[in-house]
Order: C-alpha cells, then sequence, then structure tokens
C-alpha cells in the first residue's frame, strides 16, 4: 500500500486510524466524563477528523496501560496490521525502559521488526520519542538510557520512512502542570499539548500550539514542595513500586477501549 504523502501535502486526508502502545497512549492521567482515559491519542483522531469533516473517520485505539514491548508486540500489533489504517501511531518500550537492567539497544531491536510489520501494512506510521526527565523526580537518573533509546526510534524511522513525534524536544512538558499527580503520566493538558505535537507533525490544522506558554503560576515555597513530595510518595510511589515487588501491572485484567475501526461519537 502506498503511503499518503503527509510530508509534500499537508493535511492529506486520513480516513482509518490505529494507535497502539501502553499507558500513555490508553491516556491514563486524562480522564473524561465517562470514566473512561481520554489521551493524545483520541485527541488527535478529533483533529483528524475535523480536518475533512466530510470524510468519516474510523479509530482505533488498542493501548492498554502498564503494556510491555513484547505484549505490545503480541497483543496489538497483529491486530493493527489486520486494520491497515491510513494511520498508525506507535509508542512502546518506555515502560522496558523504566526496569533496572533492560537494554535499550535489545529493545530498540525490538521495536524495529513491529514497525517493519506496521510499514508494509499501513499507510503512514508515526513513532513517538521518549520524554527529556531531568526534571522528573526518580526517572531524571534514566535520562541517558532514555536518551539512546530515542536515538535508536529516529534511526528506526529513517530506515523506514516513518515520521517521529519527538517528545523530548517538547519544551511545554517541561512544565510541571503537564503531568498527572502520580508524575508519571500526562495531565490533561500535557495530553492536549502531545496532540498538538502531532498534528503539527501531519500537517493537520488544530487550534492551539504545542508550544503555547504557560500561563504564570502561583509561586511555591519549598515546603510547600516538601509536603507535595511526601505526599507522592505515600499516595504513588509507594504502591508503584509495591506492584513491581509483586510482578503486577496497572493494566492487568484492563482491555482496549476501542478494538475496532469505528467511527468518531
Amino acid at each position: 500500500m502506498k503511503k499518503p504523502d503527509t510530508l509534500s501535502t499537508p493535511g492529506a486526508a486520513i480516513a482509518s486510524y490505529t494507535a497502539i502502545g501502553d499507558s500513555f497512549t490508553e491516556g491514563v492521567g486524562d480522564p473524561g466524563p465517562d470514566g473512561t482515559y481520554v489521551g493524545w491519542a483520541d485527541r488527535l483522531a478529533v483533529m483528524l477528523a475535523e480536518q475533512h469533516p466530510r470524510h468519516e473517520l474510523r479509530y482505533a485505539n488498542l493501548a492498554v496501560r502498564g503494556r510491555l514491548l513484547d505484549q505490545i508486540v503480541a497483543e496489538q500489533v497483529p491486530r493493527a496490521v489486520e486494520l491497515a489504517a491510513d494511520l498508525v501511531t506507535f509508542c512502546g518500550g518506555g515502560n522496558d525502559i523504566l526496569r533496572p537492567g533492560t537494554d535499550p539497544d535489545a529493545v530498540a531491536e525490538r521495536f524495529e521488526e513491529a514497525v517493519a510489520a506496521l510499514a508494509r501494512s499501513s499507510g503512514t506510521v508515526l513513532i513517538a520519542t521518549g520524554f527529556d526527565t531531568r526534571g522528573v523526580p526518580v526517572l531524571r537518573h534514566l535520562r541517558g538510557k532514555i536518551a539512546t533509546y530515542n536515538a535508536h526510534l529516529r534511526a528506526i524511522a529513517d530506515r523506514h520512512g516513518c515520521l517521529v513525534l519527538d517528545l523530548w524536544s517538547l519544551r511545554s512538558v517541561q512544565d510541571r502542570r503537564a503531568w498527572s499527580e502520580d508524575r508519571l503520566h500526562l495531565s490533561p493538558e500535557g495530553h492536549r499539548r502531545v496532540a498538538l505535537r502531532a498534528a503539527e507533525v501531519l500537517g493537520v490544522a488544530a487550534s492551539g500550539r504545542a508550544e503555547e506558554p504557560w500561563p504564570p503560576e502561583a509561586v511555591r515555597t519549598p515546603a510547600d514542595a516538601r509536603r507535595e513530595n511526601i505526599q507522592w510518595a505515600r499516595e504513588h510511589l509507594v504502591p508503584w513500586i509495591g506492584r513491581r515487588l509483586r510482578g503486577e501491572s496497572s493494566g492487568d485484567r484492563v482491555s482496549a477501549k476501542r478494538p475496532d475501526l469505528l467511527p468518531l461519537p
């Protein structure tokens, strides 16, 4: 199948879109009114639908929180290949990189095998890099590991003709308000910024800019920061460590929210 020329034809019509990945693409941190997570991929789907209102967009989101790359490859990639959408967004490997002892080179090799399969069956494949974690407590020590993985992802995109959603360079998500209370997932505004950046990469018109300035924030004292850190550790860090020790995942017993290519409501 010939890929749409989204680079030379900004806003080229996309009639179908499949998103695969983990909690980031499922939309954790961005709850909707019915309790289902929204997230950047759902927001991007709306932008795509608004770009060409006369053409009904069909959208599937196969992402499930907590999934490791091998699980995404086994559970989601075959379905995405079967659906053969005009656009596939693929973000995976982040949960692997967070685990001690994982080799970003080995993770990237498995990622590339999946990208090759998606590129053969779908129109345009867009892959997302990891975020720059320099300002994120606990995760800042993984910055070099994430950067190594990102370098692989950019090379993979180049080899297979994919677009890149470069989240490392997205400065607006360095603001703490872009992140939810657990400091691992984006807030609703963070998801909106990522969706806007994805729209920019695809050449899709949107009402807003990914790097639009944040409004002024109230001054926080060192005492405020200490209280927030203690609350975060008690409510989020300790339970996260407990799940790791028990071999549990936040995605256990969770299934994809949009397993089929269906029109948006």
